[in-house]
């Protein structure tokens, strides 16, 4: 629990934690090059220039989104989409954080 939680402000890796249990998946919006170097177990796919010809597949999953890439500004770009679409998300930020905060 940080200072901030005293506010009602969550941390980051709080808000991953919930989304999480609300059974969220994680999009990784990197390459396929970049995502094959290394990426957290079980995400998906789907580079950022994608994400807005994929809005019917991911709204199909009906779940909460979890975004990352490999330092958050394409996650950040991404969620814009998503949000606009209306799909819950969040941007996790780097993939490697990410990571750390769920293991």
């Amino acid at each position: 629990m940080g200072l901030l939680s005293i506010f009602g402000i969550k941390s980051k890796g709080e808000q991953v934690k919930e989304m999480l249990k609300e059974g969220a998946i994680i999009i990784d919006v990197r390459t396929p090059q970049e995502y094959n170097e290394g990426h957290i177990a079980h995400s998906l796919n789907i580079p950022v220039q994608q994400i807005e010809a994929r809005i019917s597949t991911i709204k199909k999953k009906g779940k909460p989104v979890i975004l990352c890439c490999k330092s958050g500004g394409r996650a950040r770009s991404a969620k814009a989409v998503l949000q606009r679409n209306g799909i819950k998300c969040m941007n996790g930020g780097s993939w490697g954080g990410l990571n750390y905060m769920i293991h």
